[in-house]
């Protein structure tokens, strides 16, 4: 049921760093993402798949992991991500993707969870210094990275207490994360 492929859907960003994720899984997730809407049809968006782990460790440094826990530098080693998705925009095809790319990482998340793995879009990137690790021609933008892998933490949704949205872990490093009531949601029926 979708429903509980969206529960499971959470932004994981502890893995299983050793089980590593093969190209062509990633390239599976890429083409439910080939084949969902896009603005216009535009169609402009490039995937760069990274799964070696010599590569997946010099694409860690450069991604800023979580905002809200700022006594946490991101995943021990161990932990970290198996593969990344580098998600860019061809500006020769466009220069404006709309929202292709909520649209795409949705659909890839959605395959990764269904496969038994999850990820995390980041959008906090070091994008000079990703562009020059692959050196990427000028026409590509880098929109954001999606880290992949087997989630090695529990992530728990719960109602929203007043205006407090921020995630948080808990003693037991249990990933909480608030919600807002459909109430709230709604303005008229």
């Amino acid at each position: 049921m979708l429903k509980d492929l969206i529960l499971k859907n959470r932004s994981y960003r502890r893995f299983h760093e050793e089980e590593r994720l093969s190209a062509s899984l990633l390239e599976a997730w890429v083409e439910l993402a080939r084949l969902s809407a896009s603005g216009r049809n535009a169609q402009s968006l490039k995937y760069i798949l990274v799964t070696e782990r010599d590569l997946c460790q010099q694409v860690f440094p450069l991604l800023g992991w979580a905002g809200y826990l700022k006594d946490w530098a991101g995943p021990e080693p161990g932990e970290r991500p198996a593969a990344y998705l580098v998600m860019l925009n061809d500006r020769d095809i466009s220069t404006n993707y709309y929202c292709d790319d909520g649209i795409a990482a949705q659909s890839i998340l959605l395959g990764a969870v269904e496969s038994g793995y999850g990820g995390c879009i980041i959008a906090s990137v070091q994008r000079t210094r990703l562009r020059e690790l692959f050196s990427l021609d000028e026409r590509f933008d880098i929109i954001q990275v999606l880290a992949l892998g087997r989630p090695a933490e529990k992530v728990v949704l719960e109602d929203m207490k007043g205006d407090d949205f921020k995630y948080w872990r808990d003693s037991d490093d249990v990933h909480h994360v608030p919600k807002r009531p459909l109430s709230e949601l709604i303005l008229r029926r």
